[in-house]
C-alpha cells in the first residue's frame, strides 16, 4: 500500500468504468476502494444496456414468430403468437439482478472494498462518503472519477415517469402504450421504437435535427429509414422541437419548427418516451474543492491521459473516466478508459485510440460502427491532403443471410485512396453488432484494406460481408 494512504486508489462510481478500473487495479497488486451511492453496475447494468438488450432479445422473438410470411418462405408455419408484457418485464429484471450479482461478487472475491455512499473529493487525494452512518474520509495515492450519467429532459418537457418518460422509466415495461411518441432519433431511440413497434405499439419519432439518426453515416441512415421505420409504419418527423409536453391523459406534445420556431403541429398520443442524449453526473462531486470546474454541459475536463485538468493543468493524482468525460459515452469505452488509467498510474502511459472503439444499436436488423463516416473521413482528407474511396457490399448476395432469409441490410467501408488504411467500417444487418469487431480490430492496427482483401474469411459466414467489400477495394484500385 502506497505510506501513509487508506488506499492506492479510490474510484468514485462502480458502473462498467469504475468496475473495470477496479479489476485492473487488483490485477496489478493495487489495494484498491470502490464508492457507490446507488445500485453496483451505474447505468449500463441498471438502466441501459443490459435490461434494453433483454426487451430488445424478447420483443425480437414476438416480431420474428409474427413475421408469418416470412417463416413461411422457409416452410416455417406457426400460430397465433401472443406475450406476457410483465413477463417480457421480469425477464429483463432478473438478467439485472443476476449480472449487478455477479459484479459485486467479482469485486469482493478480488478484495475490493466497497464502499455505499455519495464520494465526493474533498481535496487533493482525499474523498469523503456521506453514507448512513454520517460522512466518512479516505485517502488514497489515486482517485479515478467514473460518476456516469443521467437522461437528459430539454427545458419545456414536464417528467412523470409514467405517461411522460425518460429510457430510465420504460425499461421497467410496465406499459405497452397503443400510441408512444419518441422524442430523438438516436440509438436510445431507434432501440426503444424496435421494441415498442414488436409489441403492437404507433410510434411517431420526433427528431429535431433536419435529418434522422443524424450521427449515422448517410447511407446507413438512408436504409435504417426504409427498414426500421417506413416497414413498420412509423410516423416520423425532422427538424422539429417538441417545445412543450404535457403529461396525462393524453400527453400532448407542441411541435415547432426549428427554423420558423412556429409551432407546426399539436400531437395527443398515450405517452411520450424522451430518449434525447443523457448528461454527466458531477454537479456534485465537489470539483472546486481542487480547482476544477466542468464545462457548461457538466463534462470533466480531462487531458489524453484522462487526468482530470484545471485551466490546462493536470491535476496530481486525479483521474476521470467514462461519459463524464464527454469522450464516448459508451460501457465498453468506460471500461477501457478505466484500464488505461490504471496502466498509466503504473508508469506504463496509455492512452485510447477512439477511432477504434465500435458501437451498435441492437435493433432487428441491428447496426454497428467503427471509426469515421465518410463525411468526417473526407474532412480529415481536406485537411492532410488525401483522398477517400469507399466499398459497399450487400446481405442480399451472402450466402448466410440468404440462408437465413435476413437480407436486409449493406457493409460499408471507407479507406484512404493512397495507402488504403482503413479509416471507418459501417454496417446495418443481421448480426451487425457481433460482425464490427473485426472492423475495429483492423482500425486499431491502423491496416491497409490492400491487406484485408488477402484475409480468409469462413464460408458461409456473414463476415464474407467485410470479406468482399475489402475485395472490391483491391478491384477500384
Amino acid at each position: 500500500m502506497s505510506q501513509g494512504f487508506d488506499y492506492d486508489l479510490i474510484i468514485i462510481g462502480a458502473g462498467v468504468g469504475g468496475h473495470g478500473a477496479a479489476l485492473h487495479a487488483v490485477a496489478q497488486g493495487l489495494n484498491t476502494a470502490i464508492i457507490e451511492a446507488a445500485e453496483m453496475g451505474g447505468t449500463c447494468i441498471n438502466r441501459g444496456c443490459i435490461p434494453s438488450k433483454a426487451l430488445l432479445a424478447a420483443s425480437g422473438r414476438v416480431r420474428e414468430l409474427r413475421q408469418t410470411q416470412h417463416l413461411r418462405s422457409m416452410g416455417v408455419h406457426v400460430g397465433e403468437v401472443q406475450y406476457d408484457r410483465q413477463g417480457i418485464a421480469d425477464h429483463a429484471d432478473n438478467l439485472v439482478n443476476t449480472i449487478r450479482d455477479n459484479m459485486t461478487n467479482s469485486l469482493k472475491r478480488l478484495g475490493v472494498d466497497i464502499i455505499q455512499g455519495w464520494g465526493k473529493v474533498a481535496a487533493s487525494q482525499k474523498v469523503t462518503v456521506e453514507t448512513a452512518d454520517g460522512e466518512k474520509t479516505y485517502s488514497a495515492e489515486n482517485i479515478i472519477l467514473a460518476p456516469g450519467s443521467v437522461p437528459f429532459v430539454p427545458p419545456g418537457i414536464e417528467i412523470d415517469g409514467k405517461t411522460v418518460f425518460t429510457s430510465d422509466d420504460a425499461l421497467k415495461l410496465e406499459t405497452v402504450p397503443p400510441w408512444i411518441t419518441i422524442i430523438g432519433s438516436g440509438y436510445i431511440g431507434l432501440e426503444f421504437a424496435d421494441v415498442y413497434s414488436a409489441l403492437g405499439s404507433e410510434i411517431t419519432m420526433v427528431e429535431a435535427l433536419d435529418k434522422l439518426m443524424p450521427t449515422f453515416d448517410p447511407d446507413i441512415a438512408k436504409i435504417a429509414k426504409r427498414v426500421l421505420l417506413d416497414a413498420r409504419d412509423v410516423e416520423t418527423y425532422a427538424g422539429v422541437f417538441a417545445t412543450k409536453i404535457t403529461p396525462g391523459t393524453p400527453v400532448t406534445i407542441e411541435l415547432t419548427d426549428a427554423k420558423s420556431k412556429e409551432v407546426v403541429e399539436v400531437l395527443e398520443v398515450d405517452a411520450c418516451l424522451v430518449a434525447t442524449g443523457r448528461i454527466p453526473v458531477t454537479d456534485k462531486l465537489n470539483l472546486e474543492a481542487v480547482g476544477v470546474e466542468t464545462d457548461r454541459r457538466g463534462f470533466i475536463p480531462v487531458n489524453d491521459s484522462l487526468q482530470v485538468t484545471a485551466n490546462g493543468e493536470a491535476v496530481p493524482h486525479l483521474w476521470a473516466i467514462g461519459d463524464a468525460t464527454g469522450k464516448m459515452m459508451l460501457a465498453h469505452a468506460a471500461s477501457a478508459q478505466g484500464v488505461a488509467v490504471v496502466e498509466t498510474i503504473q508508469g506504463r502511459d496509455r492512452q485510447i485510440d477512439y477511432r477504434s472503439i465500435p458501437a451498435a444499436a441492437f435493433t432487428h436488423p441491428e447496426i454497428s460502427f467503427v471509426g469515421l463516416t465518410e463525411p468526417q473521413a473526407k474532412e480529415l482528407g481536406e485537411s492532410e491532403g488525401f483522398e477517400v474511396a469507399t466499398a459497399r457490399t450487400y446481405f442480399k448476395a451472402n450466402s448466410k443471410a440468404l440462408a437465413e432469409a435476413e437480407t436486409d441490410g449493406i457493409a460499408k467501408i471507407i479507406y484512404r485512396k493512397d495507402t488504403g488504411e482503413l479509416l471507418g467500417v459501417h454496417i446495418i444487418g443481421i448480426h451487425a453488432a457481433d460482425l464490427i469487431q473485426e472492423a475495429a480490430n483492423a482500425i486499431a492496427n491502423r491496416q491497409s484494406v490492400r491487406e484485408l482483401a488477402f484475409n480468409v474469411h469462413t464460408h458461409p459466414t456473414l463476415c464474407e460481408v467485410l470479406d468482399e467489400a475489402y475485395k472490391r477495394s483491391l478491384e477500384a484500385a
